[in-house]
């Protein structure tokens, strides 16, 4: 597609921009620390995507490569946005040889719903047999934590 690709090698991220567009646009991570991004990126498989030599967008997995994994972080830079590399993206993280065979993925979101059912997702079968401890203003209320 176009001058697009996608890459896992974390050596081309870009992570002052995966950090500025997750502290300061994502509704999901305002405020996260950059130490915090550099620790999720590390323990993630990460995909970027690129216009040549720029970034475009983001996302990473987390797995045990065996059974389940969650994918978070998904975003395409707003100058970028409009051209399907969401798709293109998403195509690529399905597609990926260490994640088939999986018998569980999970995600969040707030707005892209349309997208991921494209690629089979669909809301949680029985929300009653899951939980969670979440707290949604970690980054503004443990200011002084610091990985």
């Amino acid at each position: 597609m176009g001058n697009f690709t996608i890459s896992t090698d974390r050596a081309k991220l870009d992570v002052d921009l995966i950090h500025h567009f997750l502290s300061t646009e994502a509704y999901w991570s305002k405020g996260i620390p950059l130490s915090t991004v550099e620790a999720a990126i590390a323990n993630s498989l990460n995909f970027g995507i690129y216009d040549g030599d720029q970034q475009a967008g983001y996302a990473r997995i987390v797995s045990d490569f065996a059974t389940v994994a969650y994918l978070g972080d998904v975003f395409i830079l707003p100058e970028f946005r409009g051209k399907g590399l969401s798709k293109m993206l998403m195509q690529e993280v399905m597609n990926h040889p260490q994640l088939q065979g999986l018998r569980r993925w999970i995600l969040l979101t707030g707005d892209a719903h349309g997208l991921y059912k494209q690629f089979g997702w669909s809301a949680i079968a029985s929300p009653d047999k899951w939980m969670e401890k979440h707290c949604k203003d970690i980054y503004t209320l443990a200011a002084s934590y610091v990985r």
